[in-house]
């Protein structure tokens, strides 16, 4: 198992409208494509973030995913309603160790 951990941070005070809008009109979209393994707000670190962990089978399956949900239309339609909030992204691949639960 492949998981990407997206982190997006928001601009000051915004975050809660950003999870509602990515809630209702973007989580059921995505997850077409990738698992959600986690959700989180950063309570340290650099703040006003928002951490989405998703699973995928490997680096093939994620580009695949990607590919399609890139081309979906319903995501070309929806990524211009969150980019306003948006003041910076980072994406991190994690490989899990041998002892790593699988859940």
């Amino acid at each position: 198992m492949l998981v990407e951990m997206r982190t997006y941070q928001i601009t000051a005070g915004k975050a809660g409208e950003f999870l509602d809008i990515y809630e209702r009109e973007g989580l059921g979209i995505i997850s077409q494509y990738a698992r959600l393994k986690g959700c989180w707000t950063k309570d340290s670190g650099t703040l006003n973030s928002i951490v989405f962990c998703w699973g995928y089978e490997d680096y093939a399956h994620r580009a695949a995913q990607r590919a399609k949900l890139a081309a979906d239309p319903r995501w070309q339609a929806f990524t211009p309603r969150i980019l306003p909030y948006l003041v910076h992204q980072e994406s991190v691949f994690l490989s899990p160790v041998p002892f790593c639960p699988m859940d």
